[in-house]
């Protein structure tokens, strides 16, 4: 039936054509099935709101959902094609920069899986976050143009909305992309975008005029809010995004039959997630008494409609505007914004819980918390800090609104697709029932002794080196040692991620290799990450990763024992090599500062041992596979929330009292470092260390060497280590999304 359909949308025999044919063939082929499976519908529907959704190359994903990736490999095969190759010529949607974006799409194909009534609601962006690329060891922006005339997005052409700001108003463009379920029905991405948008106003890499919003409302996810112009944008971009979120969610449930927009809650959910779409709440207000209600019945509505997901303990993550920036771009909220801080303001003396604060400044989260009628976390860890201490404040006001749900994965990407031999192999194990409940792995549990089926995941785990081997070679040029240690460290780049602590921690390699201490199995160590535009330590952190990278390569004494990659614009395409072939994962942030994390979950579903702080979902990882399968290091999350009420932590402390952390530190500053790479970035990075070292990292370094060296040291044991491996697979089934998602749908949306 695929051989046949294919050759009909083609005119031609797959042998005799193009594999830009074949691809475009195979896209309207995979079209047409998802939309004859048709999409899941209900009374109630929930609309998942998100500045970004880091959904992947699609094409793969598609053919396993729909069942039928097998046949097309084996039809292309057969015609002397490859379906490998037509997947590397797709371009990723660039519609999300990190975990909360790749979360997102996680959070859309389980709620198709599951079949509930749902839609993603972000922004067309047309060139997405940017594409990294290095240039004299240093991160350079260029635009990532990812949309074409073959590509996912459709335009629909019965939707359109009108989005009034202070001094004009836009029109929108709806373009959807279906999200398919595994072995279900599809669920919708809509991306609203503006017709007037113009891609060659951008100039100098990702430079534009941040003030012709006509122009550029659309072309990058979270451009650079260090000037008042870029805060503003972010401000047009964001009331965008929920004005017509909301004005979609009212048009829909009245054709789903809701005649009083009174009742509205029992047709909409609307799941705000993060800040970025908290401006929905006066939105929504606005939109409902322009349909009749009055502002308390309005308000009473949207406060049973609205749901939020809190990402984040840094203060600096929960969004505050100040009013005159919303009286520039949308005076028309004020008055609302004003009325709903007046009520709380009229229950509730205590300032710090005001919406609007003494400084003039709207605070989201606290509007969010307010009036949601749900306030979550994403990590048991994360909201019992919420709760205790960053949101206590609120959390004893509402204690009935505060409930966790621990973040998860979709493991039909993260296995089925990124690693289908392992798939496979656990296939023969214990059948396929773990493709659509997760928690089947856990019957891997009876394999932990066996010889046979440990030996086999080491020879998986070898086949996906080499498979990264081959990637990095071709994206970066490095050539990797298949038969070193894999130790990975990918996220976004921020300090409080610690990426400077593996910095460290290599030169302290990088020294004893000098003084004859060399590792039993040589190292690779792998980065990958993007820095925000404006996040300039950030950046330096990067520039001493690729100055490393350049010294150790170029050093005949070290280079054979150790390594440093840092991949270049790492994307969910790059992870779907990494993930699978990763033997140590870094999971290293400061204890207490990253809400839970995702790539430690797809590093484990994969195989990969955890090396990390208790922070975030560590902690609940280390729970299910027990301390001797995981790597715990570093000071706790009440002990670091001490040092910072204390203000007792100064770096240059440790750097007086102890040699050694002294010279590594240093070494930042030494000769071979400053003729790898330049003195004036390095000399940054060095000041910021020794006089803020805002995320502490110094406070972690000893024992972060010594666990290090530990995990590197029983490495060598392999029986041992696969053990761990199998472990950390058959306990990953408690991270799949699906959990997640049936938890927001029973305790939070009830569709």
């Amino acid at each position: 039936m695929v051989a046949e359909r294919l050759e009909e949308l083609l005119g031609n025999e797959i042998k005799e054509s193009s594999n830009e044919e074949i691809y475009g063939a195979l896209l309207k082929l995979v079209k047409e099935q998802l939309n004859g499976k048709g999409y899941n519908e209900g009374k109630k529907k929930v609309y998942y709101i998100s500045a970004e959704f880091l959904i992947g190359k699609l094409l793969s994903n598609n053919l396993i959902n729909l069942g039928i990736y097998d046949e097309v490999k084996q039809v292309l095969k057969e015609n002397g094609k490859c379906l490998s190759d037509l997947e590397e010529m797709e371009l990723e949607p660039s519609l999300g920069n990190g975990g909360l974006g790749r979360l997102a799409a996680c959070f859309i194909d389980s709620i198709a899986t599951l079949g509930m009534n749902g839609a993603g609601v972000t922004l067309n962006y047309h060139l997405g976050l940017f594409k990294q690329v290095f240039e004299d060891g240093l991160q350079k922006e260029i635009p990532n143009n990812w949309i074409t005339d073959c590509c996912w997005e459709d335009k629909v052409v019965n939707r359109s909305y009108e989005v009034p700001f202070k001094d004009f108003t836009l029109k929108s463009t709806l373009y959807d992309i279906d999200v398919s379920g595994y072995n279900s029905k599809s669920v919708k991405l809509h991306l609203f975008d503006v017709e007037t948008v113009d891609e060659t106003i951008v100039s100098d890499g990702i430079q534009f005029d941040q003030e012709d919003i006509k122009r550029n409302l659309t072309l990058f996810i979270y451009p650079d809010d260090s000037t008042k112009q870029g805060q503003l944008l972010r401000i047009y971009q964001q009331y965008f995004m929920v004005s017509n979120g909301a004005q979609l969610a009212i048009e829909e449930a009245k054709e789903r039959g809701c005649e009083d927009l009174r009742t509205l809650p029992e047709y909409v959910v609307i799941q705000i997630n993060d800040t970025h779409p908290s401006m929905v709440i006066p939105e929504l207000i606005r939109l409902l008494t322009k349909e009749g209600l009055t502002t308390e019945e309005a308000i009473e509505v949207v406060k049973k409609t609205c749901a939020y997901t809190n990402h984040t303990i840094l203060a600096e993550a929960l969004e505050k505007w100040p009013v005159d920036y919303l009286e520039e771009v949308v005076p028309h909220l004020l008055p609302i914004i004003r009325e709903l801080d007046k009520r709380v303001k009229a229950v509730y003396k205590d300032p710090s819980v005001a919406i609007i604060d003494e400084q003039n400044l709207v605070h989201m989260a606290h509007m969010d918390i307010h009036y949601c009628f749900s306030v979550n976390g994403v990590a048991a860890l994360h909201t019992d800090i919420l709760k205790n201490s960053e949101l206590n404040h609120f959390y004893k006001l509402y204690p009935e609104k505060f409930n966790n749900k621990t973040n998860g994965i979709t493991f039909r990407r993260w296995l089925i697709h990124s690693n289908p031999e392992l798939s496979s192999y656990i296939e023969q194990l214990i059948g396929d029932g773990f493709k659509r409940d997760a928690d089947e792995l856990e019957q891997l549990m009876k394999y932990t002794d066996n010889q046979e089926v440990l030996e086999e995941l080491l020879n998986i785990k070898k086949k996906a080196k080499i498979t990264l081997k081959e990637f990095l070679k071709e994206n970066t040029g490095e050539d990797v040692n298949e038969d070193s240690i894999y130790d990975i460290q990918v996220k976004r780049l921020h300090e409080y991620k610690r990426q400077q602590l593996n910095v460290l921690y290599i030169i302290h390699k990088y020294l004893e290799i000098k003084e004859g201490k060399k590792p039993t199995t040589p190292i690779t160590f792998i980065f990958g990450a993007k820095a925000a535009p404006a996040y300039v330590i950030a950046k330096e952190i990067i520039h001493a990763i690729l100055c490393l990278q350049k010294l150790i390569n170029q050093d005949p004494e070290v280079s054979p024992y150790i390594k440093v990659v840092m991949v270049e614009n790492y994307n969910v395409t790059a992870g779907e090599k990494l993930f699978p072939a990763c033997d140590i994962s870094e999971q290293i942030s400061l204890a207490s500062k990253e809400a839970s994390g995702t790539g430690n979950m797809k590093f484990m579903l994969n195989g990969a041992v955890t090396l990390g702080t208790m922070d975030g979902a560590n902690v609940e990882i280390a729970n299910l596979v027990g301390n001797e399968n995981i790597y715990i290091f570093g000071e706790s999350s009440e002990s670091v929330i001490e040092h910072y009420k204390n203000a007792d932590y100064r770096s240059m402390d440790y750097i007086k009292n102890d040699r050694e952390i002294a010279r590594l530190v240093g070494f930042l500053l030494s000769p071979e470092m400053i003729e790898a790479g330049d003195y004036d970035h390095l000399a940054r990075l060095h000041r910021e260390i020794v006089t803020k070292d805002w995320f502490m990292t110094l406070l972690d370094l000893k024992e972060y060497i010594r666990v290090k060296d530990q995990a590197f040291a029983d490495y060598e044991n392999r029986r041992q280590w696969a053990r761990k491996m199998l472990v950390n697979i058959a306990k990953s089934g408690f991270f799949s999304s699906d959990r997640t998602i049936r938890q927001y749908q029973e305790e939070i949306w009830k569709l």
